[in-house]
């Protein structure tokens, strides 16, 4: 069927594909190296107990045939050579069905991994993630031009990504609508990046810019991917600008990246528009295609719904294989940054002024001279959870005291998520204690006196000194 394949979109299939394996396989990378203190069979919040109290039907995965941290290392490192592979152009090399079946591969270990990550994973990229690497499993190889219906889709997605994020926004904080929002978020954004700084010191007005280009992107741009080309091309690289400007002005993990690879899907390449006659598709495939598009338009309801109510929320799945979702980001924006500060002592009994050294955390604002890194695409889950933390307590009920205890333990599998910990080896605190402090950034006065990005002010205690439960201690 002529109707069925867009011949023109072969280039645009081949850099979406590329760059969705460069995505996954940073997904995977970060559960590989994350995974054995957060979820693991000692972890912060583990597994084996999520599953004895959760149904398959709310969290159906590969862990509901087995579980141990051996288990899970080999999906998520497997999940990391399958990404690699598919990243080197793997998938061109087999037939269409096995090409399929091995983009289908990272899909399903993603989705395991997902559905046992509780709130280490309750962010809106895996479930975009996911989503976009369903429909990756449809969009074909060489042996197929690109299925439009398929390519229709990953722009309804875009769509949904930038629109909702724009409701939410004009729905939520009144700054959005104020223009004044971007005076504050660079400041007290979840991570902030390098280049954050001085971001957040660029004049107001320019803030008022930024805000006004971000309701323009994402409430009027996004009906423009549906129309003829080069408009669509154009309207998708506006939004890819847009997306590499939130890269350099913090750390997002990959949400930027799948977005800037959903948005290269609906560019038309100058090159990609060849005249030569696309292969035919074969029946079973125009089948499958037609009958997956059908049962997403099909589950697009709730998300359509809940981003046209007034009540919108963000980042929700209404299925658990997460296939069609709704999105969001900053609905509303801190206008103080806290921090939580974690310390320990050696001494036997703790006293405010007992030699109390603190833990430094890989991404996570600690050390006011010490300034923010890049780490995005790559997720710092416990960096974090941790800013949650500071915006409320409740956001650290079910994992902060045993991270707690892991500390008072020593444990390498813990220590390893920090940058450093203030206790060597087989030497490990007696008392940890958390406090909560301000952060803002200094100025350019500051800044040149004291070489200090950040200036902290104590506010409240967050969590008195604690040891481990039955440890004696001598005066």
């Amino acid at each position: 069927m002529d109707w069925f394949t867009a011949p023109g979109y072969g280039l645009s299939r081949l850099v979406f594909q590329r760059a969705l394996a460069g995505v996954y396989l940073v997904a995977f990378l970060t559960a590989a190296l994350q995974f054995r203190a957060l979820l693991g069979e000692r972890g912060l919040l583990p597994v084996p107990r999520y599953l004895a109290r959760t149904p398959f039907r709310a969290a159906p995965g590969l862990f509901r045939l087995h579980y141990s941290d051996r288990f899970f290392a080999l999906c998520a490192w497997s999940g990391c050579a399958v990404s690699a592979a598919l990243l080197a152009g793997a998938d061109a090399l087999l037939p269409l069905w096995a090409a399929m079946m091995l983009w289908l591969v990272p899909w399903a270990l993603y989705l395991s991994i997902v559905n046992v990550g509780q709130t280490w994973y309750a962010f809106g990229w895996e479930s975009l993630l996911l989503e976009v690497g369903f429909l990756a499993v449809f969009l074909g190889n060489d042996e197929v031009a690109p299925p439009v219906v398929v390519l229709f889709l990953l722009r309804w997605v875009l769509f949904r990504v930038e629109f909702g994020a724009g409701l939410i926004k004009m729905r939520g904080d009144a700054c959005w609508r104020q223009l004044t929002c971007l005076c504050h978020h660079h400041e007290t954004q979840p991570m902030p990046g390098p280049l954050s700084w001085f971001f957040h010191r660029l004049p107001r007005p320019v803030h008022r810019v930024e805000a006004a280009a971000n309701h323009v992107t994402q409430l009027v741009v996004p009906f423009l991917l549906f129309t003829p080309q080069p408009v669509a091309t154009a309207a998708a690289s506006l939004m890819i600008v847009t997306q590499l400007w939130l890269v350099l002005s913090g750390n997002f993990s990959w949400l930027n990246w799948i977005t800037i690879a959903l948005a290269l899907s609906a560019v038309r390449f100058p090159s990609s528009g060849g005249s030569a006659r696309a292969p035919d598709s074969p029946l079973w495939f125009e089948a499958v295609v037609l009958a997956v598009a059908v049962l997403l338009v099909g589950l697009s309801g709730r998300p359509v719904a809940n981003m046209v109510s007034r009540r919108q929320v963000m980042n929700r799945s209404f299925d658990p294989l997460h296939l069609v979702n709704t999105y969001g980001a900053f609905g509303s924006v801190s206008r103080v940054r806290h921090e939580v500060v974690v310390e320990g002592t050696a001494d036997e009994v703790p006293r405010p002024d007992s030699d109390w050294r603190e833990y430094e955390f890989k991404g996570k604002p600690g050390d006011p001279r010490r300034w923010p890194r890049q780490f995005a695409p790559y997720h710092l889950r416990l960096d974090w959870l941790m800013w949650f933390a500071a915006l409320s307590p409740g956001y650290a009920q079910s994992w902060f005291a045993t991270l707690v205890e892991r500390l008072l333990e020593n444990d390498p599998a813990t220590l390893r998520l920090l940058r450093r910990s203030p206790f060597p080896p087989g030497s490990p605190p007696r008392y940890v204690r958390a406090r909560l402090f301000r952060y803002r950034y200094t100025t350019w006065r500051e800044l040149r006196e004291t070489g200090a990005c950040w200036d902290r002010t104590y506010v409240r205690e967050f969590l008195p000194p604690t040891r481990l439960a039955g440890q004696v201690h001598r005066p």
